[in-house]
C-alpha cells in the first residue's frame, strides 16, 4: 500500500525534518506531512531569516560609525524593502534546499493538514481532498507560535507578532516591544539600529530574564546607551488601536499606570504549542498543551511519539533536531537495528543564543540556579577590553563568565555577553558534554589572537590566575 510507511512525521521544522533524514538514514520507509513550508517557522519566519535582518541591521551600524574604523562613508541610509527581500531571499533558498534534501533521502512529502485518526496512522487534507496514511510509528513535530496579548490580539497592521515584524508593511516610528527575551530583544535591535524610537516592557524584573543575573545587567545598561527605553517589574495594561497609531497603558515599578503614544506594538510574550485540533488530546498527556514526553521522545501511547516546540523546552531549534535524531534512532532501535544507541537528551547542555547587539549566549547553570542546586561554585569573569582580538575589531564591550562546582572543578555554566559570543558557547558547550573540568580547559592551547582566549582567561579568573585583567 503507497501509502503506509515506518515512520510519518508530522511538521517539517528543524526537528521534523531532521527527524525524517536520520530516520531514512536508518533505511527506513519515511514521510513527512507538512501544511505550510519545508522547514517550519525557524527557517521561513524565525531563527534564519531574522539573522538575515540583524545583519543588514549591523551593516547599518558599521557604516554610521565608519569613523571610529578610520573610513568615511556618507549618506548612508536604510533601504526597508531591500533589507526585507533580502531576509525572504535567504529564507527561500534554504526553503528550497530542504525540498531537495528531501528527495535525496527519498522521503515522500504530503502537503496538507495532519490530524491523526489513531496512534499510527492520519489524514492528510489539503485543497486537492484528503488521504489516509499509516505507519508503524508516528513523530508529531508541529512547532508552536507566537501568544497573543488577551486584550490586543495581532491584526498585521498595528500590533504585531514576530510574524508581521519580519515584513514590516512600513518602517515604525514609535516601537512598543512586549517582552525582552529572545525574539524581543532580537527585534528591538533591529529596529533600533534601522533608527526607530524603541520601549522595551518586561513584566519581571530584569531583561532576558533567562539569562544569568550579570548578563541581563549588562545588556540593560548597553541597549540604554543605543537609545532604547526599558521597563523592567513593569506591564501593557491595555491598547488602543486607531488609524494614526497605538495607546497603550502601561503600568511602571511603582504601580502607577500612564497612557503612551506608539505607532506599532510587538508582541513577544511567549509561544503556543499547535497541539489542538489534530487529534492527540486523548493519546497523549498534556500540560499547557505541551506534549509530555520521555527523554528519548516517546509520548504514554506506544507508536506515537513527539519533539521540539510542542514539547516541554527549552524551545530552541537545535534542541527539536537533537531530539529528532535521539528519537529516529530509539524508533529503529524499536523496529529491530541493533547497531543504533540512542543517547537520552540532556536538556542541561543545550546552548542558548540571542542574536541582539551586543549578542548574549550561554549554557548550563546560572551562578544563582547553581547555588539554589545546592552547589558551592566557583565563578571567573573575563572582560573584552582584556582581549587585543575584540580591541582591534571595536567590540571592547562585553565579558565572559564561567561557573564550577568547586569541589569536583565541574563546569556548570557559561555565560557570555559580546561580539560573537553565539559562535564562541559551542566551545563550552563540547566541554559540559565532555565532562569536563577546569584543568582540561586551563591545559588547552587557545589560538592567539582570538576572542575565545576570553574563554581561556574566565576559567583562569575562576581559579584566581587569570593573566591579561
Amino acid at each position: 500500500m503507497a501509502n503506509s510507511y515506518d515512520v510519518i512525521v508530522l511538521g517539517s521544522g528543524p526537528g521534523g525534518y531532521v527527524a525524517a533524514i536520520r530516520c531514512a538514514q536508518l533505511g527506513l520507509s519515511t514521510a513527512i506531512v507538512e501544511r505550510e513550508n519545508l522547514g517550519g517557522i525557524c527557517l521561513n519566519w524565525g531563527c534564519i531569516p531574522t539573522k538575515a535582518m540583524l545583519r543588514s541591521a549591523e551593516i547599518f551600524h558599521y557604516m554610521q560609525n565608519a569613523k571610529d574604523y578610520g573610513l568615511v562613508a556618507k549618506e548612508i541610509e536604510a533601504d526597508l524593502d531591500a533589507i526585507v527581500k533580502r531576509s525572504r531571499g535567504v529564507a527561500k533558498q534554504l526553503n528550497q534546499g530542504v525540498g531537495h534534501l528531501m528527495k535525496k533521502n527519498k522521503i515522500t512529502v504530503h502537503m496538507g493538514e495532519g490530524t491523526l485518526t489513531s496512534p499510527t496512522s492520519l489524514t492528510v487534507t489539503s485543497e486537492k481532498g484528503s488521504e489516509e496514511l499509516s505507519a508503524k510509528h508516528v513523530i508529531v513535530a508541529t512547532g508552536a507560535r507566537a501568544r497573543d496579548l488577551p486584550f490586543a490580539p495581532a491584526d498585521g497592521k498595528r500590533i504585531w507578532t514576530y510574524r508581521h515584524a519580519m515584513v514590516p508593511p512600513e518602517m515604525p516610528t514609535k516601537l512598543l516591544i512586549i517582552g525582552s527575551g529572545a525574539i524581543g530583544i532580537e527585534f528591538a535591535s533591529f529596529y533600533n539600529d534601522m533608527g526607530v524610537d524603541v520601549t522595551v516592557v518586561e513584566m519581571l524584573d530584569r531583561i532576558v530574564p533567562a539569562e544569568d543575573a550579570d548578563v541581563s545587567a549588562f545588556l540593560e545598561k548597553s541597549v540604554v546607551k543605543q537609545g532604547m527605553t526599558v521597563m523592567t517589574s513593569a506591564g501593557v495594561e491595555d491598547i488602543k488601536v486607531s488609524a494614526k497609531g497605538v495607546t497603550a497603558k502601561i503600568k511602571d515599578q511603582s504601580g502607577a499606570v500612564t497612557s503612551h503614544e506608539f505607532s506599532h506594538v510587538i508582541s513577544a510574550i511567549g509561544i503556543v504549542p499547535n497541539t489542538e485540533n489534530i487529534g492527540i488530546d486523548a493519546l497523549v498527556e498534556m500540560d499547557r498543551g505541551f506534549i509530555q514526553i520521555d527523554d528519548y521522545g516517546r509520548t504514554k501511547t506506544p507508536g506515537l511519539w513527539a519533539i521540539g516546540d510542542c514539547t516541554p523546552g527549552p524551545w530552541l531549534a537545535h534542541k527539536a533536531s537533537h531530539e529528532g535524531v535521539t528519537c529516529a534512532e530509539a524508533i529503529a532501535q524499536e523496529l529491530g537495528n541493533t547497531d543504533v544507541h540512542p543517547h537520552a537528551m540532556d536538556r542541561g547542555s543545550i546552548p542558548g543564543c540571542t542574536y541582539c547587539h551586543p549578542q548574549v549566549a550561554s549554557v548550563g547553570l546560572t551562578e544563582a540556579k547553581a547555588k539554589e542546586a545546592g552547589y558551592a561554585v566557583k565563578v571567573g569573569n573575563f572582560p573584552f577590553i582584556g582581549n587585543g582580538k575584540a580591541i582591534a575589531l571595536g567590540e571592547a564591550e562585553g565579558f565572559i563568565k564561567t561557573v564550577f562546582d568547586e569541589a569536583t572543578g565541574e563546569l556548570l555554566g557559561a555565560h557570555m555577553v559580546g561580539a560573537e559570543v553565539t559562535e564562541l558557547i559551542q566551545g563550552y558547550t563540547v566541554g559540559k558534554t565532555l565532562e569536563t573540568t577546569e584543568a582540561e580547559l586551563m591545559q588547552t592551547v587557545f589560538p592567539h589572537p582570538t576572542l575565545s582566549e576570553m574563554m581561556h582567561e574566565s576559567v583562569l579568573d575562576a581559579y584566581g590566575r587569570a593573566v591579561h585583567f
